[in-house]
């Protein structure tokens, strides 16, 4: 008798738990985009997520509703899951189903049980994650299967021999994010969010997924296209190579092998591209790429992947000023400020083609370049870049905000950096190496942007020169309107609401002049804002007649300084962001406020004035 109310007990204990748990629903507080109703919550973002190192026959998406808990920092496990969240839509996101903040006296877990295809049996297995913000711990089983930290860069763990050989696997996960209380790397992210700084995003925000791979697999390539040699090299890294393995490297053009080479698996391919066509944003040519791992005559492993033949460089005019070169012609570089930012998803769009529309749109609108700004988006952002012809500056993301403005116009020698801890260096420097590694092979990248408005700069030329050595194939834009230093290939000067320019007599001789920010005409229309009261712009209007008025002659502004010197230009902004009004487009991205039309015509003038090299 008392065994039989032992066990009543114990089933009503988990049956009120259980009760306790939210069922997931989005958080309905504040405004969201049209496709925040079209997420399949069994199946969110199923695309899969590494489009330049593709392994598509054998991995599987485990983005869907997991078990999470939010409880004091120094507390090691949940007493009780509180409900379901949507990953990989960060906590405080609608999207989540949760829409809390977290905080850096609390950490955020995770829990879900998976099971493992039996296609994957007798491979290694590997544990994905797109990203993370920010410490993360993993654990598989109930055993660590690593540590990470870091919100921007994917890492992976092999989870192989921590799998059970029952039919359900549990993973947890562990997460702390001090947010702007930390020195680390977050972007724009603040705990009390006000003006151009928005909402924190704590967790799991890109996807979550198990790939299977032989012992000895393709870790990763590199690819390198020298359109002056006509010939792209081919790199790989190999996982547990054994002496002799080969890598067979095969470029294809519209489904045609049109260049071949097989090297030691240590070694770099360099294949010749005859008739090679050239990347550009008018003609966007993708090369397919297959790269396998050979032992003996025995093919090991294959991945596919792809590459573009494009060249960006600098050299100067008829007048002795620098410009910024594509393929060995001046293209004059113009686009929007992109912060890649969601009303339900914050850091995540809530479907690819949410994602696509913000490019799409752009192109309609006739930008040729975004500047993708303190934020790192998903891979496959990049890849319909890539695709689709658009021009990437990469902001890297700031954190540690500790030093003052000190801007000397005219002036480039008298930079004020910050001086970091250890740590806080520590975190930068990791991050940035990791975001660059990533995303090397994507063509559309064409600017790296160590810092933004000195907003943590801090050993400018060192960081600098360690940015263009790691990738000598794109430029470096130092110090985004900034503390200028006579570093880097460009100066940036940010300027609003009217476009300017760098002096051409202090900088052009060896820098390329670029207009970092301008703009932020600011329209605030009822029924899309994220906030009733404090929206902003940098100079607001009444009406998209008058901001379009306003924003044309600035067209005419730009057109006379392209002969002057000026190489690229950024408007701020794509879309409102949470208080910020001075987008193209609302925030939750059901209004686009002046016809794309319209200010492609504007925009088109911009690449109709002649520039002649030198």
């Amino acid at each position: 008798m008392k065994r039989g109310i032992s066990l009543l007990l114990l089933v009503l204990g988990q049956f009120a738990v259980q009760a306790q748990e939210k069922p997931w629903s989005l958080v309905r507080e504040r405004i969201v985009t049209p496709w925040a109703e079209q997420v399949d919550v069994n199946a969110p973002l199923p695309e899969y997520p590494r489009p330049q190192l593709v392994r598509n026959n054998n991995w599987k998406n485990l983005n869907g509703l997991w078990n999470y808990a939010i409880v004091p920092k120094g507390q090691k496990a949940a007493p009780k899951y509180e409900g379901k969240i949507l990953v990989p839509f960060a906590v405080e996101s609608a999207l989540s189903g949760v829409g809390r903040r977290v905080g850096k006296d609390s950490v955020l877990l995770y829990q879900h049980n998976i099971s493992v295809p039996s296609s994957m049996r007798g491979k290694k297995v590997l544990l994905h994650f797109g990203a993370v913000d920010w410490q993360t711990e993993v654990f598989v089983n109930g055993k660590s299967a690593g540590k990470h930290e870091g919100g921007f860069d994917p890492f992976s763990f092999d989870i192989t021999k921590l799998l059970s050989k029952s039919a359900k696997q549990e993973i947890r996960v562990r997460v702390w994010d001090p947010t702007d209380d930390g020195p680390q790397p977050r972007g724009k992210q603040i705990n009390k969010p006000d003006g151009i700084w928005y909402t924190p995003v704590t967790g799991i925000w890109q996807t979550v997924w198990l790939e299977a791979v032989p012992e000895t697999y393709i870790e990763s390539t590199k690819h390198t296209p020298d359109i002056d040699a006509k010939t792209i090299t081919v790199s790989a890294t190999v996982a547990a190579a054994k002496a002799g393995d080969q890598i067979r490297v095969q470029a294809l053009s519209k489904g045609k092998v049109v260049a071949e080479k097989v090297v030691d698996a240590n070694a770099a391919a360099v294949l010749n591209i005859a008739d090679q066509r050239l990347w550009s944003p008018s003609d966007p040519f993708l090369y397919d790429l297959k790269v396998s791992l050979v032992r003996g005559s025995k093919p090991m492993d294959q991945v596919d992947s792809y590459f573009a033949m494009r060249k960006i460089s600098m050299a100067p005019d008829a007048n002795g000023i620098q410009r910024m070169l594509l393929n060995n012609k001046f293209v004059f570089q113009y686009g929007p400020l992109d912060q890649g930012w969601w009303p339900d998803g914050l850091y995540t769009p809530p479907t690819e083609a949410a994602m696509v529309f913000d490019v799409d749109r752009l192109k309609d609108m006739g930008f040729n370049m975004i500047r993708k700004h303190i934020k790192v988006e998903p891979a496959r952002y990049y890849y319909y870049c890539d695709k689709n012809g658009m021009l990437l500056w990469q902001d890297m993301p700031s954190g540690d905000l500790g030093n003052g403005w000190e801007n000397h116009p005219g002036v480039i020698d008298r930079a004020t950096d910050q001086k970091r801890t250890p740590e806080s260096e520590g975190y930068y420097r990791k991050e940035w190496d990791k975001i660059m590694t990533s995303l090397y092979n994507f063509p559309s990248i064409v600017v790296w942007v160590p810092f933004n408005e000195a907003w943590g700069q801090f050993k400018t030329k060192e960081i600098t020169d360690w940015t263009i050595q790691k990738d000598p194939t794109r430029l470096v834009n130092s110090a985004s309107g900034g503390n200028f230093t006579q570093d880097g290939h460009m100066v940036d000067l940010h300027n609003y609401p009217r476009p300017a320019m760098p002096d051409p007599e202090l900088f052009g001789a060896k820098r390329a002049l670029v207009l970092g920010e301008f703009g932020g005409l600011g329209l605030p229309l009822t029924g899309h804002l994220w906030q009733e009261r404090d929206n902003w712009g940098y100079q607001n209007f009444k009406s998209a007649d008058s901001l379009f008025t306003r924003y044309a002659t600035f067209m005419d502004r730009m057109a006379e300084l392209i002969p002057m010197g000026l190489s690229a230009a950024v408007y701020t902004q794509t879309t409102d962001v949470e208080g910020e009004v001075n987008g193209f487009i609302t925030y939750d991205r059901k209004v686009i406020k002046v016809e794309p039309k319209k200010l492609k015509k504007e925009t088109e003038k911009l690449y109709n004035v002649k520039v002649e090299l030198k």
